[in-house]
């Protein structure tokens, strides 16, 4: 299917499938929402809630992508001085030259050699990027998700029901509570009421938060 890189609401780039009329992230500010839905309510709400200080947070990204929440969830590492196992499962990696067109590197400030780095290491093997950060890429499709009680948090960005329903079912989802630990969180753009019911009836405790610039909500799930 054919990608162009768009330029969002909040200036920052991504990719978007025009067949589908569906993007990796919001065309209302691609930083803005990854920042509001996966670090302020995901990660930090886990640091400041759950967090064993003696104990790594690890992360499941559901949907790698173009790397924007790994390098955010690396800065906040860094910030906070804590360490951040993170794992990306991507069935289709982002290409060289699509990652050329991206300006998260000028937009984050960030040193483009670490944001190179999170792209160019090796695949399926735990690679250490920062004193803070590791970081293991899976290239899969996510319905092989298997482990059990294995992360933290779980960056569900997925793309959407609307183009692909079959990531949003009861099944995913009992795929993704087995594999949290108990007070796991698992953190998702979406508000859908299918999604919300699905995520319920996996045994999720569901929390509807304020969206990000442009959408009305999101959800966070909780494994008690």
């Amino acid at each position: 299917m054919k990608r162009k890189i768009i330029t969002t609401a909040d200036g920052s780039k991504t990719i978007q499938i025009e067949e589908w009329n569906e993007q990796y992230h919001s065309v209302h500010g691609s930083i803005n929402e990854a920042i509001h839905v996966y670090i302020k309510h995901g990660l930090l709400f886990y640091y400041t809630e759950f967090h064993n200080a003696q104990n790594p947070i690890s992360v499941l990204e559901v949907g790698f992508g173009t790397g924007l929440n790994a390098i955010l969830s690396l800065k906040e590492s860094e910030a906070l001085n804590i360490m951040v196992d993170y794992t990306g499962v991507e069935a289709y990696p982002v290409s060289h030259s699509e990652l050329e067109q991206l300006n998260y590197i000028e937009a984050l400030n960030l040193d483009a050699a670490i944001f190179n780095v999170l792209h160019e290491v090796p695949w399926e093997t735990k690679q250490q990027i920062t004193n803070n950060f590791l970081l293991t890429k899976q290239q899969k499709t996510f319905d092989k998700i298997s482990e059990s009680e294995r992360y933290d948090v779980i960056y569900y960005d997925a793309f959407g029901a609307r183009v692909q329903p079959e990531l949003w079912t009861e099944e995913m989802f009992e795929k993704m509570f087995k594999t949290l630990k108990p007070d796991g969180v698992l953190v998702t753009y979406s508000a859908k009421g299918s999604v919300k019911r699905a995520l319920t009836s996996v045994g999720f405790e569901i929390e509807r938060l304020k969206g990000p610039p442009g959408k009305r909500h999101m959800l966070r799930a909780i494994k008690r």
